[in-house]
């Protein structure tokens, strides 16, 4: 199935189920209104986004769990929407700056921030090269 007259012959096409494209694009929603409700200082909105937008990466996660590259990306989605929460409350409460000797919830967010970052390492430098190199990675 050709998408459009650009696209390369033989060119392989990537598709996910219907159901799955759902989940994603109301996950983009709550993340845009967790967000939103962040830049505009509403705590209690930001806060209630929280548990909503957590739980529905984790569901796309577990949903792509069988395709390597999406469970690794999705993972570190996991991970930037965590610091991005820790941040969020940090700022909420005025914790993100000396709540720990000099750290605060905003320096601390760099924890699941760099998780996300070295989940995706992992995979850039080894599954994902040897996929593309023709070797399976398993």
């Amino acid at each position: 199935m050709k998408l459009s007259p650009t696209e390369p012959p033989g060119e392989s096409i990537y598709g996910i189920p219907l159901r799955f494209r759902r989940i994603e694009n109301l996950h983009i929603l709550l993340w845009l209104l967790k967000d939103a409700c962040w830049a505009m200082n509403w705590r209690m909105g930001g806060l209630g986004m929280i548990v909503p937008t957590l739980t529905v990466a984790v569901l796309i996660t577990w949903q792509t769990r069988h395709l390597r590259s999406e469970l690794m990306h999705n993972l570190a989605i996991d991970f930037w929407i965590l610091a991005n929460c820790t941040w969020m409350v940090g700022e909420f409460f005025g914790w993100d700056e000396d709540l720990f000797g000099g750290f605060g919830l905003r320096q601390l967010s760099l924890i699941p921030f760099g998780i996300g970052f070295c989940i995706l390492m992992a995979y850039y430098c080894g599954p994902f090269w040897r996929e593309t190199n023709g070797r399976t990675g398993g």
